[in-house]
């Protein structure tokens, strides 16, 4: 068993940047009734405060599902590195300059309208909590250790782990 380490406000805001800038790419859930839908979805912005923003289509079926519960689950994941997870409420946005300034060009393979579809929207996602596991020492040390404990049969210590509190 590796550290526990409990995170709140701004440790637990810079926790969710550090692992979620460098993955990008999380399960993006919501509830479909009593359901969990999920989809890949790519963070375009974490804000100062932790919200992270996502560009979405305005008909797709994380803004309906998003419209009749706003409560949605975040799974992010980096193979032997870095897992996150975080629970929050979402809202859609339709602003243009918000959107604006999350666009990037690689979004027109999913929008073909560009930035100036009438479709595109953002959501924002506002955490609540959440929880992550990473290594001490990066992923070729973790492997090499990894390696080690399956070789020698003793547990690998190499890990941190811990609640995010945000509200």
């Amino acid at each position: 068993m590796g550290d526990h380490k409990n995170l709140t406000e701004e440790l637990a805001i810079n926790k969710i940047k550090e692992l979620a800038e460098n993955i990008k790419t999380c399960m993006f859930c919501t509830y479909n009734s009593d359901r969990l839908q999920s989809r890949p979805m790519s963070v375009q912005k974490i804000d100062d405060l932790g919200q992270l923003w996502f560009l979405s289509d305005r008909n797709s079926s994380q803004n309906a599902e998003i419209t009749l519960n706003p409560q949605v689950e975040l799974f992010f994941s980096e193979p032997h590195d870095k897992f996150l997870t975080l629970h929050g409420t979402a809202t859609i946005v339709y602003e243009r300059e918000i959107i604006k300034d999350l666009y990037d060009p690689i979004v027109k393979v999913w929008m073909p309208g560009g930035i100036d579809d009438p479709n595109l929207s953002v959501i924002k996602v506002i955490p609540e909590d959440g929880y992550y596991w990473n290594n001490k020492n990066g992923k070729m040390v973790a492997i090499a250790k990894m390696t080690a404990a399956l070789v020698t049969g003793k547990t690998m210590d190499d890990g941190i782990e811990g609640s995010l509190q945000l509200q």
